[in-house]
Order: C-alpha cells, then sequence, then structure tokens
C-alpha cells in the first residue's frame, strides 16, 4: 500500500518555503520589473520563473535532468550560456543607470500621462520572458530538481507522477513567495522613482547579477 502523502508534503511544503526565500537572480530579476513598471510587471517576471520551476520539475520527472547533473559538458554548456544572461541583464541595468543621469528626467521624455521621472518597462511579455530565461538558463535549478524532489517521494508511489505533484507544489509555493516580493517592492515605487532612488537601484542591480553572472561562470560544481 502506498504510504500516505500528508506528511511528506508537510516536509517538502516546509523545505520549498525556505528555498524560495533564498535570494537569487530570479529574485533580482523579479524585484527590477516591479521597481520600474509595478506589479503587473512583477507578476509577469513571476510567471516566468514559475514556468521555469515547474519546466525544471517536469523535466526530472522524465528523468532529463539526470542527464543534465551527469554530463560536465552540458552542464558547462548551460552554465556558460546563463552566466551570459546574468551579466547581460546587469550591464542592461548600468546602462539605463547611465542613462537616467545623461538625459534629465524632467525634459519630457516619458511617455504620455506619466509623472516625470517615473519608471519606465518593457511588455509583459518581455518582463515574462526574462523571468523565464533567468530561470531556465541555470543548471543548479535543474540539479536541483533531480537531487531534491526526489527526496520527498513516498514509498509505493509512482515516481515520475510524485515528481509531478511536487514539482505543482513547488511552483505554487514559489509563486506565493514572489507575490508577497512583488507587492512589497510595488508598494514603494512612490519612493523608488525618485531619480537619485532609482540610479541607485540600477546600479545595484547592475552590479548584483554581474556578480552573480560570474559566479555561476566560475562554478566547477
Amino acid at each position: 500500500m502506498p504510504q500516505p502523502l500528508p506528511e511528506t508534503l508537510l516536509a517538502f511544503t516546509g523545505a520549498a518555503v525556505l528555498i524560495a526565500m533564498a535570494p537569487g537572480p530570479s529574485t533580482v530579476v523579479i524585484m527590477r520589473a516591479s521597481m520600474l513598471s509595478g506589479r503587473r510587471a512583477g507578476l509577469a517576471a513571476v510567471l516566468g520563473n514559475e514556468t521555469g520551476v515547474l519546466a525544471w520539475g517536469l523535466a526530472a520527472a522524465a528523468g532529463l535532468t539526470a542527464l543534465l547533473a551527469a554530463s560536465r559538458l552540458a552542464y558547462d554548456g548551460l552554465r556558460v550560456a546563463g552566466a551570459a544572461v546574468l551579466v547581460w541583464f546587469g550591464v542592461r541595468a548600468l546602462r539605463q543607470a547611465r542613462r537616467r543621469i545623461a538625459v534629465p528626467l524632467d525634459t519630457g521624455a516619458d511617455a504620455p500621462g506619466t509623472a516625470p521621472g517615473a519608471p519606465r518597462g518593457g511588455t509583459r511579455w518581455g518582463d515574462y520572458r526574462n523571468g523565464l530565461i533567468t530561470n531556465a538558463a541555470n543548471p543548479k535549478a535543474g540539479v536541483f530538481a533531480v537531487s531534491f524532489l526526489p527526496q520527498f517521494v513516498p514509498a509505493g508511489w509512482s515516481v515520475p507522477a510524485a515528481l509531478v505533484l511536487l514539482s505543482v507544489l513547488w511552483a505554487l509555493i514559489d509563486l506565493a513567495w514572489y507575490t508577497v516580493i512583488v507587492w512589497l517592492v510595488a508598494s514603494a515605487r512612490r519612493l523608488l522613482a525618485r531619480p537619485a532612488v532609482r540610479r541607485s537601484l540600477d546600479r545595484l542591480s547592475g552590479v548584483v547579477l554581474i556578480g552573480l553572472g560570474v559566479r555561476l561562470a566560475a562554478d566547477t560544481r
């Protein structure tokens, strides 16, 4: 007889909450989208990130992430690509900070109907894509999925079915945590919209993203 799930799910939920709260590249990208364009942009980035989380979980269920964990070439290829993505995001943030200095924020360059100097971001699809790419290009997420999720598969249960269930729960927990982050950051947009604050935040997020990219590139497992 398969063992009941409640205790397993409770343990998994606690571990997944702690993991979701650990800051990483996705946190920076989601917070930046929320600061630039508000809650809808932040939530679009969150949905992109959770699509990546779910994809990694489903890949683990299919056994694909085991190949990533076992193959040094596959891991290194994705690691370098992920590092390049993070560095590019960081460079864009630093360039945005320079543009805020070079172009006065009260010259009327803002879009019609927006307050002078108000943060402007891209489309919701662009925010979603950034969240998805950030997560999908992180090989540690794949290795994590194949090493973390199977620990919580109850004895007697179908492993693929249990991994799919855990993957969905993992994505939902992540979604709940980041929704709170988006709400808090977007609530502070009025303060964050100040030109000096925006430049500082652009610089900070740029440096952090580049640092995370360099760290990922230097990772040797």
